[in-house]
């Protein structure tokens, strides 16, 4: 449950269903119920689909390339900061974009629920926690994604812009601490492995 738990929490900050609330509100506005909900299983769907999908292969094709775990820790740590210093400056995370058939699977589904953060997330925590534990908190955390969004007047109501707008930047801020962490044990792996040789 501990393992659970550490694994669920850096993922929780990649998804960062909150912050992708006023989006979510803003492209979906003025939908009619039935397909507001169609939407959201599109991209709860779509979001789980292709984060499984990286999962079972991802650690496949960092082999067939040659890239050890400590390459990629360093590689995603920078780029899981370079996402999150983005989202920190940035107001907005996507141009409004209309097309009701697609909207649940693009944008929404993909990238903005499971977008490079969740993926490069998913691949280091493999190698913590495994993939089992890994796949669940995934899953855990899309779900509650969709929740949110059908959940997302009474949350808008209740957090207001400027409360959406500071959980966002929050956990961007989580996220860059949790990227600089990656960054050090991947480097801590480095040296490790260049004085065991």
């Amino acid at each position: 449950m501990k393992e659970l738990l550490l694994c669920f929490v850096p993922l929780f900050v990649a998804v960062d269903a909150i912050g992708v609330l006023p989006i979510f509100m803003s492209l979906t506005e003025g939908m009619e119920p039935r397909m507001l909900r169609r939407v959201i299983y599109q991209s709860v769907i779509t979001a789980t689909a292709v984060a499984l999908a990286f999962l079972a292969i991802g650690k496949a094709i960092l082999k067939l390339l040659g890239i050890t775990v400590a390459d990629f820790m360093v590689a995603g740590g920078v780029l899981l900061f370079v996402l999150s210093l983005s989202d920190l400056l940035r107001t907005e995370k996507v141009q409004r974009l209309i097309d009701p058939d697609s909207l649940g699977a693009v944008p929404l589904g993909v990238p903005l629920i499971t977008g490079p953060a969740v993926l490069t997330t998913s691949i280091l925590l493999i190698n913590e926690y495994g993939l089992f534990t890994t796949a669940v908190a995934i899953v855990v955390n899309i779900v509650i994604a969709g929740v949110v969004f059908r959940s997302a007047e009474f949350i808008h109501r209740f957090l207001g812009k400027a409360g959406a707008k500071t959980v966002s930047k929050v956990a961007s801020l989580l996220l860059a601490a949790i990227a600089v962490m990656i960054v050090r044990r991947g480097i801590a792996t480095f040296i490790t492995l260049g004085i065991s040789r």
